[in-house]
């Protein structure tokens, strides 16, 4: 189960990566992508649980 939150970062990365070159119009939809998994990782380190 913790995999698991890395693989929607890792996911939700690449799909920002994606659409940030891909369809630079869309804006601040793509960047909301990145600032999940930011939030994700954050999560993860402040609750001490192992990464």
């Amino acid at each position: 189960m913790r995999d698991l939150v890395w693989l929607i970062v890792v996911l939700l990365i690449i799909g920002w990566l994606v659409g940030y070159f891909a369809f630079p119009d869309l804006g601040s939809i793509i960047h909301i992508l990145i600032v999940i998994a930011v939030i994700l990782i954050i999560y993860k380190l402040l609750t001490g649980r192992r990464l």
